[in-house]
């Protein structure tokens, strides 16, 4: 079955939000910012929220997106997982 045409359950366009998390080290949120506008150009900046783990160690960042289609999400998943700063993404 060709990515194009796979099932899915999300109604295209939606506001999608993804959560990334990765050491709280510095620049790790405007590299998944930069990230995220490279796939969304309309994403807000001031829109992403930021937690850091009980110890301070980790960031967990919540990006909402504009989602136009699961291809665009699927590239957006592929680019956050490879960065070497990311560790985890929802």
């Amino acid at each position: 079955m060709s990515e194009q045409s796979r099932p899915t359950l999300i109604e295209f366009p939606c506001d999608f939000p993804i959560k990334i998390m990765g050491a709280r080290v510095d620049d790790f949120a405007q590299t998944v910012a930069r990230i995220v506008q490279a796939h969304d150009p309309a994403f807000d900046v001031a829109s992403m929220q930021m937690r850091p783990s009980r110890n301070g160690n980790y960031l967990a960042l919540t990006c909402t997106v504009r989602a136009l289609s699961q291809a665009q999400l699927d590239a957006l998943y592929r680019e956050l997982s490879a960065h070497p700063m990311v560790k985890v993404v929802l």
